[in-house]
């Protein structure tokens, strides 16, 4: 199994993208993992969010493949410990047979055929936090569900 995050727009900010390259780094001892950018909507000005959402939508249903297993990063979706998390990461490495994608959208979030078409939510925390700074967060809870798993001294109780 490989696990992709799939995100929308790059990340452009210095301190943002150096963690995000040093839990990449770390968890590719680990597991296969790639992150993939939908590249930002353009003249996103003339488009009302709606509309933005429903272009990026199009995009991320667009990446998906035969096989896969995606998982949407979302303010309504479940919430986890790490030790729950590098659980559910364990029974996907078991279940899962392909890919195994976790999608952050845009910056107003999901269109409702995104939502329709992948019924797995799941939630980092009930704050929001910016775009950028989320795949960091996540990439680095990726990494200490890795160490969790194999009673790496990483996470304390």
């Amino acid at each position: 199994m490989k696990i992709v995050l799939l995100v929308v727009g790059k990340t452009d900010v210095g301190y943002w993208k150096e963690a995000l390259n040093d839990y990449q780094e770390r968890l590719s001892h680990y597991i296969p993992f790639q992150m993939e950018v939908i590249p930002d909507i353009k003249n996103v000005k003339n488009l009302s969010e709606t509309k933005q959402k429903e272009k990026e939508g199009e995009l991320v249903l667009k990446y998906l493949q035969s096989g896969d297993h995606a998982v949407l990063l979302d303010e309504k979706g479940k919430e986890f410990t790490s030790m729950q998390f590098a659980s559910y990461i364990e029974k996907k490495m078991h279940t899962v047979q392909k890919r195994l994608i976790f999608v952050i959208g845009g910056p107003y979030g999901y269109s409702e055929t995104v939502y329709k078409a992948i019924q797995e939510r799941l939630s980092l925390s009930k704050m929001t936090f910016s775009h950028q700074m989320i795949r960091s967060v996540f990439v680095e809870q990726l990494y200490r569900a890795m160490t969790i798993l194999r009673n790496e001294p990483y996470h304390h109780e």
